[in-house]
């Protein structure tokens, strides 16, 4: 038998958009498997002379110019060029600065769809997505969804589906991520598209640290389309909480975003939450979700959110009228009286928190110095929140990690304006300084004026988000400025103690 006749000729290789429809449809209940699937097994990729980093990239547009006709065409292009699977993490960024001529968007568009339907390996489909990721149109979304079911094309079909459809998005990230049992029955009838389900389970979901963290709570707020939800259920009490609990865990973020800021439906959420508060019972849990959005509306990242004028004030003193009525003031007392350990340090914390968002106005109408530790069940910073013009300095311009702690700012004298020029550092990445930076200032006293100037950011590893704000200089009247200053250095709460310890044996000075 000769291999003319096609009977021993090996079979072509199955796209793998083809390959993933077929793992999900074998899927039991047509759902992703948790984790996501695999690729089809293939063989080792040719190794070819090592490019450098600008090489690759040069090397992959090289490729694409003219655009190929399809994936064959490409892949035979790549090995001309000598770009494998080693150059896979440079395709998004080669093809996102691409010089595509004017009136050639509609023929990427169409070579996208190509190669990301019929496409047979990883590079050519990850091409078609990046394509995609610039050019694709709402009819490109149930195949990247698709796609991204399979664990290699999970962050490139996020990627391109986070600007076409934010929910589904939110939805492949879930489906591919999440590893925790408990959110599964959420994951899963979110997949189903089960409206009365996606409502049930998303207020059975536990919101407590173990369990969720601001990335996870803001992708359910988006997959499980939660103002709509809301819309849909106006009495729902335990909507309202789980809604509250998801913005606390979006607000508490600190990693290369404040999700909180990068939850679109953020200010509508927070408006229901604040509107609806008279729905929920006084409770410890409660009073604890209500003060803490209040701290966040007083002076952490929803104080930036594009509020009405006047709107954000509305909202706090209703909720401080809210808390100061007699079944909410006395939750405290009963839970220090009668609840479990956790119970019982919640409400001190209430006890010494609830009074500071409703203080009078600073002593500075520029500056304003804020300690605050939020709810002492999540672990949470003891952090130095500043206010210039009313607006919190380290979300909005930096948002890597939380303000440092009074123990370095306040205790250490350190925002102090003295006679020589001073560099203080007022924030760093939660991760290190090293990898995702921090936030410098100088302060410098001039005559009847200090200076805020100099504003640093050291350089990074590197990260893809939008450039931030550049700083201008401040200048404090430096009377008031001292005043501000010696206020937050003398009233604000007693540190914890392992601050306290900390600077005895020879913390910041």
């Amino acid at each position: 038998m000769s291999a003319r006749d096609g009977r021993d000729a090996p079979p072509a290789p199955l796209a793998l958009y083809d390959h993933a429809l077929r793992q999900l449809r074998e899927a039991p209940g047509g759902i992703p498997r948790r984790g996501g699937f695999p690729l089809p097994s293939s063989p080792e990729p040719i190794e070819f002379p090592a490019l450098t980093w600008d090489g690759s990239r040069a090397a992959i547009q090289d490729a694409l110019t003219p655009l190929p006709g399809g994936p064959e065409e490409l892949r035979r292009r790549f090995t001309e060029f000598g770009v494998h699977g080693h150059h896979r993490y440079m395709i998004r960024s080669a093809v996102a600065e691409l010089t595509v001529p004017a009136g050639q968007e509609a023929p990427a568009r169409a070579l996208g769809r190509r190669l990301t339907r019929a496409g047979t390996t990883w590079l050519t489909v990850a091409t078609g997505m990046a394509l995609l990721t610039r050019f694709g149109e709402p009819e490109d979304v149930p195949h990247l969804r698709v796609l991204g079911l399979l664990r290699d094309f999970l962050s490139p079909a996020v990627d391109a589906l986070d600007i076409l459809d934010r929910p589904d998005a939110a939805l492949t990230w879930l489906a591919g991520y999440t590893r925790r049992e408990a959110l599964r029955p959420l994951v899963n009838a979110l997949w189903a598209r089960d409206a009365a389900a996606v409502h049930q389970e998303l207020v059975a979901v536990p919101t407590s640290r173990n369990c969720m963290d601001g990335t996870v709570a803001r992708r359910i707020a988006e997959a499980a389309r939660l103002p709509a939800l809301l819309d849909d259920h106006p009495g729902d009490a335990q909507l309202v909480a789980q809604a509250g609990a998801l913005l606390a865990h979006m607000a508490r973020s600190r990693s290369h975003q404040i999700e909180l800021l990068a939850y679109r439906d953020a200010l509508t959420v927070c408006e229901a939450v604040a509107t609806r508060a008279g729905q929920l019972a006084p409770c410890v849990e409660h009073y604890v979700l209500l003060l803490s959005l209040v701290l966040e509306l007083k002076s952490g990242p929803a104080a930036l959110l594009e509020w009405a004028p006047g709107r954000r004030g509305d909202l706090l003193e209703s909720l401080g009228r809210l808390l100061s009525t007699a079944p909410w003031a006395a939750v405290p007392d009963a839970a220090s009286r009668h609840g479990n350990t956790d119970q019982q340090r919640r409400a001190a914390w209430i006890r010494r928190t609830s009074r500071q968002p409703f203080a009078g106005p600073a002593t500075s109408s520029r500056l304003r110095v804020e300690v605050v530790t939020g709810d002492p069940a999540h672990l949470p910073p003891h952090e130095t929140r500043i206010l210039l013009d009313g607006r919190p300095l380290v979300p909005s311009a930096f948002g890597r990690g939380h303000a440092n702690a009074p123990v370095y700012l306040l205790d250490g004298g350190r925002l102090r304006a003295g006679p020589e020029p001073r560099e203080v550092q007022l924030a760093e990445a939660s991760c290190t300084e090293g990898c995702c930076g921090a936030l410098y200032v100088t302060i410098r006293r001039a005559g009847d004026h200090v200076l805020w100037q100099g504003w640093r950011r050291p350089p990074t590893a590197g990260h893809s988000e939008e450039p931030l704000p550049e700083l201008p200089e401040y200048r404090f009247g430096a009377a008031a400025y001292d005043a501000e200053i010696a206020r937050a250095e003398t009233g604000r709460l007693r540190p914890w103690s392992a601050c306290t310890t900390a600077r005895l044996i020879g913390g910041p000075a």
